[in-house]
């Protein structure tokens, strides 16, 4: 299997560059498109449930999705993990967010410790929750032994690139790593998590320069910065994308110029889980930012995404109707860690329970 060799970061130190480039070409390469054969199976099935046709509207559009994705007319979803990525962001000093830096060790622990937001609502609909360190800026502790970390954090877009190509090559196979791995022991439908204060900054950024919309109109307040804070901010990411000029047509250069490394780790989760033949749940606007980068790496993963919820931040819903997803829920969300996508596993569950045990006209 690929990556079956990489159990930790420092493995990736035997790899050049040209060698991780040509591992992630190969992931990206190996993603199947979906099979239009078993959505009309699907299709059928649902067709000649006792209801009007389409009268189930998401549930009868999530089931045609897992069939595809699934490649087959009765999916079944054995397993169900949230990959929870955490990093820190250097833009932070540029004054985008009201937390301390600090926050995203604490939650990051509180999440190991089971009692975190996506712990309540993962252990209540049954699903697995995985923790991923992979640019956090504290330091390890020994309940943290920062087996995937790659860096202490990523620098200030705000003076120079976040990150460097490479290490954004080493997020996307990190994140494609635990997601093929996940699939592998039987969690068939992932959903995307994250934790790192300051991270609706470089997830705007993203938002801005792939869908050509300023910042001002994808950036809110985050985690609840004033006026003149949110001004500074859609500041900061319009004078970084000018600055930094990334190349629309190389999404791991505009990763590295504007990104975060736990949105490329969550980019690569996507991309490893379509690889792997997994549906991933998209929750809030880090997470569709995510989804938007994955979207321009390969543009038919998209039929490989679930979308969630509104979230609550502007550039969420611009991002996913720039990808051709409507989300499923609207419930004023904007915590993050996975939370919107955790409450989608039961709508998922329960739209093949539909096919399943619904009557059938005679």
């Amino acid at each position: 299997m690929i990556l079956n060799n990489v159990t930790k970061a420092k493995d990736f130190e035997l790899y050049t560059d040209q060698e991780l480039e040509a591992i992630f070409k190969e992931i990206l390469d190996g993603i199947k498109q979906v099979d239009k054969k078993a959505q009309d199976v699907m299709v059928d099935r649902l067709a000649n449930k006792c209801k009007p046709v389409g009268a189930l509207g998401v549930l009868e559009d999530v089931a045609i999705k897992l069939a595809g994705v699934q490649r087959t007319g009765k999916p079944e979803i054995t397993g169900k993990a949230v990959l929870v990525m955490s990093g820190d962001h250097g833009v932070i000093e540029e004054g985008v967010s009201q937390c301390e830096q600090s926050l995203t060790d604490s939650m990051f622990h509180i999440f190991l410790e089971n009692k975190g937001g996506i712990n309540v609502l993962a252990n209540h609909v049954g699903a697995k929750v995985i923790c991923t360190d992979v640019a956090m800026a504290s330091e390890p502790t020994e309940a943290n032994s920062a087996q995937w970390r790659i860096t202490n954090g990523t620098k200030n877009f705000a003076k120079e690139s976040a990150a460097s190509r490479r290490e954004v090559l080493l997020a996307l196979l990190i994140g494609a790593k635990i997601a093929i791995d996940e699939v592998a022991e039987g969690n068939n439908l992932l959903a995307t998590g994250e934790v790192g204060m300051a991270n609706t900054t470089p997830s705007s950024a993203l938002i801005s320069f792939f869908t050509g919309r300023p910042a001002a109109d994808v950036t809110n307040r985050g985690t609840g910065i004033n006026d003149i804070a949110l001004e500074r901010k859609v500041k900061v990411i319009d004078e970084a994308i000018a600055k930094h000029q990334p190349h629309a047509d190389d999404p791991v250069d505009v990763l590295s110029k504007i990104g975060g490394l736990e949105i490329a780790a969550n980019v690569g989760a996507i991309l490893g889980g379509a690889y792997a033949g997994a549906a991933t749940i998209l929750d809030g606007i880090i997470s569709n930012a995510a989804g938007l980068v994955a979207y321009k790496f390969k543009a038919d993963i998209v039929d490989y995404l679930i979308a969630s919820h509104s979230s609550a931040e502007h550039g969420g819903p611009i991002a996913l109707e720039a990808m051709g997803l409507k989300p499923c829920l609207n419930m004023g969300m904007r915590l993050g860690e996975g939370t919107g996508a955790a409450l989608m596993f039961p709508i998922c569950e329960a739209s093949i329970k539909v096919a399943n045990e619904m009557g059938d006209y005679a």
